[in-house]
């Protein structure tokens, strides 16, 4: 597990976790609570901001609903976890080291990379420049200003995946005076039941939320976007949800990234390349039994509790257990009074089942509400942070690793 640090006569375990996101957290807390009153294992967690994001409800803050104040600092305080706010600017495997906004420098002999993706705005011209994403809280507060000074107007919203759902159907029930215009190369819900697909496009439909599905934004103007084929659309704003991307940190580093510059993981988690580094949430690229897994915060918070349990587990001179999960819903907001939960199979292939309407709205919620309370329940019970769906036959892998 690499060298240590002595201080004094003792021999201390430096484990540096980056990225407070639902990953990072998880693996914090659960790390902390479990080492609480060791003195040979030192645990600091590293984020940019105090505050937590909420990156579920990123489309509530971007038509400007005001969000709980979660703090980090706060809830770490009784693990010993030590908290680094700033900006990670290097990581450099040789020397075990990371860099902190260019000035500082910190040690360790394990890293947890949880540095998660944030909109992929490089993929198309004028994106970087003239759209808006949900990136951080800041980012949809950005937004937020912009549509409150809007009297009227057109939003497109580019991508028509889960998030340019719930932020298109958002904005259109907070801002009636404007226009929603919702863009996709697929058909929203594409990838659910047919009759929860038909619900997600009734309620778009009654919230006025116009849906152009088979297209393909080209290049995103400072009052437009401009279509395949040549069509123009204007726009007095432009919300960019078209795909994410990866901090370039880690290729930078030489870790073994995928096509996507997600660290490529072994069976516990470690990267392939450096096995002191384990990397979690979106910024992995996890193999399962049914294909690499997708950056949900379902997947994320599992993914974080196991790379901790696997350095204890390594500290303790026993072998990592391989991580196994099964997805099992898709929960789509549909503005504040209705949504769709859609049951899925391990593989995230849709089941028979879904919720919809008031039912699926309280669901909804309290799976969005969950994560900050699973947190302080880890502090005091680690254990209930360690149980989620393995995915059964759909993670019979063999020796496909």
């Amino acid at each position: 597990m690499g060298t240590r640090q002595q201080t004094g006569a003792a021999a201390t375990h430096r484990v540096v976790i980056l990225g407070a996101g639902y990953a990072g957290m998880a693996a914090a807390i659960q790390l902390g609570a479990r080492v609480k009153g060791r003195e040979d294992v030192q645990v600091t967690l590293v984020n940019a901001q105090e505050r937590f994001t909420e990156r579920m409800r990123l489309h509530m803050t971007a038509t400007g609903r005001q969000l709980a104040e979660l703090s980090i600092p706060q809830l770490l305080e009784g693990t010993g976890v030590r908290f680094v706010r700033g900006w990670v600017t290097a990581v450099d495997p040789g020397t075990r080291t990371v860099r902190i906004d260019d000035d500082r420098v910190l040690s360790y002999d394990t890293l947890v990379y949880g540095l998660g993706g944030v909109a992929d705005t490089a993929a198309v011209p004028g994106a970087e420049d003239h759209a808006y994403t949900l990136s951080g809280a800041q980012d949809a507060e950005l937004l937020a200003d912009r549509l409150a000074r809007l009297t009227s107007g057109t939003v497109v919203v580019a991508g028509s995946g889960l998030t340019g759902i719930e932020s298109a159907a958002e904005i259109a029930e907070r801002h009636p005076q404007l226009h929603v215009v919702l863009l996709g190369r697929q058909e929203p819900g594409a990838a659910m039941t047919a009759k929860a697909r038909k619900h997600v496009h009734a309620a778009l439909d009654r919230l006025g939320v116009r849906v152009r599905a088979g297209v393909e934004v080209v290049k995103v103007l400072p009052d437009a976007v401009e279509l395949a084929g040549g069509e123009t659309i204007a726009a007095d704003a432009v919300l960019w949800t078209s795909g994410t991307r990866t901090s370039p940190l880690a290729a930078a580093a030489g870790l073994a990234v995928d096509g996507r510059g997600r660290v490529v993981t072994d069976a516990a988690l470690r990267s392939v390349s450096h096995p002191e580094v384990y990397a979690i949430g979106d910024a992995a690229a996890i193999r399962q039994g049914y294909g690499v897994m997708h950056g949900t915060c379902q997947g994320g918070m599992p993914t974080g509790v196991h790379a901790a349990l696997s350095i204890l587990r390594a500290l303790d001179g026993k072998q990592p257990k391989p991580f196994r999960f099964g997805y099992y819903h898709t929960p789509v907001s549909l503005g504040r009074g209705d949504a769709v939960v859609q049951f899925t199979r391990p593989d995230d292939s849709p089941r028979r089942i879904c919720l919809t309407g008031r039912l699926a709205v309280r669901y909804k919620e309290t799976v969005t509400a969950s994560p900050w309370p699973t947190y302080g329940r880890m502090k005091k019970m680690p254990a209930s942070g360690a149980f989620w769906p393995r995915g059964g036959r759909f993670n019979r892998i063999g020796d496909a690793r």
